[in-house]
């Protein structure tokens, strides 16, 4: 729950801290905004939004009602906007005609809900992943185009300050030509209990939370925060953490995606994943490694969730491997540039992050306004995201098939391998109907 204050304070001092940014005046026009999924991360983004003072909150939608009535009491407090609350977000598109949503549910539910949005002329901030398997995030770009409106996927690196010089130093070819490119994650962890499942909480609709996805027993491991590390509703640290890395050799190389992928792990460390009755544990690998081919270099991620890498300089981002030095674009620890000869020094650009997260999300915010004002390609465009978030579903793929996965990224077709195929789309849960890309 986001407190009252603390839903101001951030607010302000996200306003304070992009003061720089450019001003609209007060009669310009004010756009009716409504959040979907309005826990923690998705009030971020709609304050954010407010603070930018462009935005009308006309309505918020969750299927837990103790979240809901919280964020609408925060909502009303701060900025004055009484806005409707709705469970379902069928009924919240029909009613309230949003110009924006904000979407910021689990990932097995961006498809559907984005394409809806599409359908009823809103524009849409999606949070990344684009979806959870690659045909729903293919349905998604398709849905966007024939709506003529703007999508913007939660990317926020590749409008961060500090990646963007960090990009613009590699593309000036002061790394040389790049060979290889490492991208790695890490965090504490260790063996993993099972926790006893639960009663569903009061106010809670836990159909619709799972929605087209399996219905697993209620337990808090889930909900709230924990869907990331279950496979039914995420693509586990591949998906949440590899997506932004992964986007990073897109924006760098321009390719379209890789030939071939290959990606192995699994839970030494964490144990056997449990499902029963009772009791469950995630079921996300605790580490992966996965590797792309690509035309002219390759590429490997890998992440853990044991082990922090407390001994190596960079703990998190991306190594670009080039003839004249290595290129380490990171997190709080800004960009590096280490030349190949040792009597020069390194280059280093200072991260430039918007605290207390760490994110750029104002700057993804105001792309996004100036992208529908004036008709220009947003930064992280549903194409390019889509893209993106094809990588890590990639991984994932190839580590569920147990083997190389050959891939045409013109056609987005896996070839030779029906089998794999079949993984690129999956079957939903009743009533809701898979929204395959024609």
């Amino acid at each position: 729950m986001t407190s009252r204050r603390s839903f101001l304070t951030s607010a302000t001092t996200a306003s304070l801290a992009f003061s720089a940014l450019p001003v609209f005046g007060k009669e310009e026009k004010k756009f009716r905004t409504a959040l979907i999924g309005s826990g923690w991360w998705g009030m971020n983004i709609l304050r954010e939004a407010i603070a930018q003072g462009r935005t009308q909150v006309v309505a918020l939608c969750d299927v837990d009602a103790n979240v809901l009535a919280n964020s609408l009491e925060d909502v009303k407090s701060e900025t004055g906007d009484v806005a409707k609350g709705y469970k379902d977000c069928r009924e919240m598109l029909a009613e309230a005609k949003p110009d924006i949503v904000i979407i910021a549910t689990p990932d097995h539910w961006h498809a559907l809900q984005s394409i809806a949005c599409c359908k009823a002329g809103a524009h849409v901030f999606v949070e990344k992943p684009t979806g959870h398997t690659i045909h729903e995030s293919r349905a998604m770009v398709q849905a966007a185009k024939e709506a003529g409106v703007v999508v913007q996927v939660g990317l926020h690196r590749r409008i961060g300050p500090h990646h963007v010089e960090a990009m613009n130093f590699l593309k000036s070819g002061k790394v040389g030509k790049v060979g290889m490119v490492r991208l790695f994650a890490d965090s504490k962890g260790g063996p993993e209990a099972p926790k006893p499942n639960s009663k569903i909480p009061e106010g809670l609709d836990w159909d619709l939370w799972c929605g087209p996805a399996p219905m697993r027993p209620f337990n808090t491991k889930m909900h709230p925060g924990g869907w990331r590390s279950f496979l039914d509703y995420a693509n586990g640290t591949m998906g949440d953490w590899g997506v932004h890395w992964l986007d990073q050799i897109l924006w760098w190389s321009g390719e379209k995606g890789p030939k071939k992928v290959f990606c192995t792990g699994g839970r030494p460390i964490f144990g056997e994943a449990i499902l029963n009755e009772k009791e469950q544990t995630t079921d996300a690998p605790d580490h992966q490694v996965a590797t792309f081919e690509f035309e002219h270099f390759t590429a490997v991620w890998e992440h853990r969730k044991f082990a922090e890498n407390n001994n190596e300089k960079h703990k998190i981002g991306a190594y670009f491997y080039g003839e004249k030095g290595v290129l380490h674009i990171g997190w709080r620890d800004g960009w590096t540039f280490y030349p190949v000869n040792a009597k020069e020094a390194p280059t280093h650009g200072d991260h430039q992050l918007q605290e207390p997260d760490g994110h750029n999300i104002a700057l993804l915010w105001e792309d996004f306004i100036k992208a529908i004002e004036t008709g220009s390609k947003p930064v992280a465009d549903i194409e390019s995201a889509h893209r993106s978030s094809c990588l890590p579903m990639l991984a994932m793929l190839s580590w569920k098939a147990g083997r190389s996965i050959a891939w045409d990224a013109e056609k987005e077709v896996i070839i030779g391998d029906p089998e794999a195929s079949k993984l690129l789309s999956r079957e939903y849960r009743g009533p809701w109907v898979y929204p395959a890309p024609h």
